[in-house]
């Protein structure tokens, strides 16, 4: 048999073209074949590298002679003879003796061959042993890397289908390595952006562009009750020539990282949640607003649906009685929800006032003035939530999963709760919450508690302005009379705004606006003494500068006050009015066919100043006359010249027939503003 019979015929297709390099030309693996005899008939070119002899010196030649050392030629022979007597391969490291004298030491696989003549002959498979260790520690080494590696690995195809996954990414999606082959990345890892990861990794086999460190985050089928967070890397796997194998993706687990990132993230949020709460929460002294404030600044970065009430004794300033286990009354002042909800339908309405039992999670807080955090809400819970089985379906048809009530305490007082409930952030509160809930409501019941206190005291003096004030003036001779009292808004203090009319001896009547210099209860207080003060003296008969001479000195009495007043007496027999000023704003006089004017008056000092007289000056008029006496909150503003505004103000009065009602309600309206910090008296008077 002759070398040429070993040799590939091509299968009749002629012969292949060059293969790409692969395992086998990296190892230069080695075929020998030997007859029966021991004598070389076939001889590769890798056999010529391997040992250094060429095919010409090779075939033919004793094999043994060839390269085998003397000393192990009997157990080479004993090896030989008995792979062609039996059959049996062997395989084994053997030194062997090279062209140029040195020693290889050879990695052999032998076997026996039968040609189709029946004669016997020995296959020879050889590489160097070193080279080989060398493929072979890379290749475990490869395999550890793959196998042992914290690191998350698969190889896929270019369909995307699995080739093969190591064992840490068996533990993150909780399927076995077996079961991954042949499927799509999908079906074992199904993660919320899984259609943006599949994209990257079809741009990446298109490209063969890596992608690297791509965030993804979903919960694992491995630990599906949490939050995990992976850097995903995607690179091309391309064979020695170029042609595209798959992909391969690396999961690195950075859940860690994620979590301190979204902590810190966290943190940095609720500190500006506070911060904005300082600026945003108590910007007025208004307790509805004020809540208000609180529940906008909750809803939606801490609940998606909150409340703010308070007990109605709080609200109240009613004195506090010890906590029992009973109900309490809560006045509804705020609700937000950051998204439409049922919910809403399920809370009392702002305004409303309503009875939760003992037993009611709300009481519970503000009877221990301790939070109640409910995490995960059942529905024994939803029934302690709401104030009756209605409310409870519709919590329950909204998804509240998660609770929290905070007390609102001021001062030691327990003011109300803030009420806080999730629905669609999946989220549940946790102590964190509680310590930020705490701080908002904390800030909030200060405000609150300000407010209420700010009230009750502006209601007390409101309360007493008005007792002192005449309900409606009485009908005079020759006179039509209306008059107006209006405070400042509800966050200012109620000032010492007066008016008043006195009848007085031969059918004439006084008329008087004043305006005590200050606000609150001793403001109103001081008003009303000088008002009694004032019908003292007019029922003496006095002229209006002798009345405000007298009342200059009361006032002069009273520390830290100053007063201007206007005082008129009217005489229907002679149609003729006496006016004298203490530095107060002139009347406004409207004549039936002329234009509305201002009286110039002696404007005298304000009551207190002491020692400078006051003169009458006397003012004809006619029926149908119109005098408009008003105090300084119905004409001056921070905004206008008081000029302009006085000039609006005869603008009003270019219809003197108008009723004095409707005249009334005209200058008001038109003049002032809701939120105006000083109150009004007005008093318009039409000769018959």
């Amino acid at each position: 048999m002759s070398a040429e019979s070993f040799e590939s015929d091509g299968g009749g297709y002629g012969p292949e073209p060059p293969r790409p390099t692969g395992l086998l030309d990296v190892l230069s693996v080695a075929a020998v074949v030997v007859d029966a005899d021991g004598r070389i008939v076939f001889w590769t070119p890798q056999a010529e590298d391997l040992f250094g002899y060429t095919s010409e010196e090779a075939l033919g030649t004793y094999a043994a002679r060839l390269f085998i050392h003397p000393e192990h030629l009997p157990a080479v022979a004993k090896l030989f003879a008995e792979v062609l007597k039996t059959g049996r391969s062997w395989a084994g490291a053997f030194p062997v003796r090279h062209k140029d004298g040195s020693t290889v030491l050879t990695e052999f696989r032998n076997m026996r061959l039968l040609d189709d003549l029946g004669d016997v002959y020995a296959l020879g498979i050889a590489a160097d042993h070193s080279l080989l260790q060398r493929v072979e520690t890379d290749l475990a080494l490869c395999e550890r890397l793959i196998n042992q590696s914290p690191i998350g690995i698969a190889l896929l195809d270019p369909d995307l289908h699995y080739l093969l996954v190591n064992p840490a990414l068996e533990r993150i999606d909780a399927t076995p390595a077996e079961d991954h082959v042949g499927r799509r990345l999908r079906e074992t890892l199904p993660l919320p952006d899984i259609d943006t990861i599949e994209s990257a990794l079809r741009q990446v086999l298109t490209t063969g562009t890596p992608l690297l460190d791509q965030y993804h985050v979903g919960r694992p089928p491995a630990d599906p009750d949490h939050e995990h967070a992976w850097s995903l890397s995607f690179y091309r796997l391309d064979d020695s020539s170029g042609r595209v194998l798959g992909a391969a993706i690396s999961f690195v687990d950075v859940t860690e990282r994620h979590r301190a990132a979204a902590e810190a993230d966290r943190a940095r949020r609720r500190l500006a949640l506070v911060a904005d709460a300082s600026t945003r929460v108590g910007t007025t002294l208004e307790v509805e607003r004020t809540a208000r404030e609180l529940a906008d600044i909750a809803a939606p970065e801490l609940a998606d649906v909150v409340a703010v009430d308070v007990l109605d004794s709080a609200l109240a300033c009613r004195r506090m009685r010890k906590p029992d286990n009973g109900p309490e009354l809560f006045r509804a002042l705020a609700l937000k929800a950051a998204y439409p909800s049922v919910a809403l339908r399920a809370a009392d309405p702002p305004g409303d006032l309503a009875a939760y039992d003992g037993d009611r999670l709300v009481t519970l807080c503000v009877h221990t003035a301790r939070p109640v955090l409910v995490r995960h809400v059942g529905e024994h819970d939803l029934r302690r939530i709401a104030r009756d089985d209605e409310a409870t379906s519709l919590l329950a048809r909204a998804g509240v999963h998660s609770y929290l009530a905070v007390p609102l305490i001021a001062h030691g007082e327990v003011l109300g709760a803030l009420d806080l409930k999730r629905t669609r952030n999946p989220v549940p509160f946790d102590q964190d919450d509680v310590v930020l809930a705490g701080e908002l409501a904390s800030r909030a019941a200060v405000a609150i508690d300000n407010a209420r206190w700010f009230q009750s005291v502006r209601n007390t003096a409101l309360t007493l302005q008005r007792s002192l004030l005449p309900d409606h003036p009485p009908h005079h001779t020759g006179l039509e009379l209306a008059s107006r009292y209006q405070p400042a808004q509800a966050t200012s203090e109620v000032g010492g705004d007066w008016y008043d009319v006195i009848p007085l001896t031969d059918d004439k009547t006084a008329l008087v606006v004043g305006d005590v210099m200050g606000n609150g209860i001793d403001a109103a207080a001081t008003m009303g003494r000088l008002r009694t003060a004032t019908c003292a003296y007019a029922d003496l008969d006095l002229d209006p500068g002798a009345v405000l001479q007298h009342l200059d000195k009361i006032t002069c009495d009273l520390e830290h006050y100053i007063v201007t007043c206007l005082y008129a007496v009217y005489d229907p027999r002679t149609k003729q009015c006496q006016i004298a000023n203490a530095g107060h704003m002139p009347p406004a006089l409207a004549r039936p066919g002329r234009a509305p004017e201002l009286l110039e008056l002696p404007t005298g000092a304000p009551l207190g100043v002491g020692g400078i007289p006051f003169e009458a000056t006397t003012v004809d008029l006619d029926p149908g006359d119109l005098l408009v006496l008003y105090t300084d909150g119905l004409v001056e503003t921070r905004l206008h010249p008081i000029d302009e505004r006085l000039n609006v103000l005869l603008g009003f009065l270019d219809e003197p027939h108008r009723p004095l009602e409707e005249t009334c309600d005209l200058l008001l309206y038109g003049l002032r503003h809701p939120d105006d910090h000083d109150d009004v008296a007005l008093l318009v008077a039409r000769v018959l």
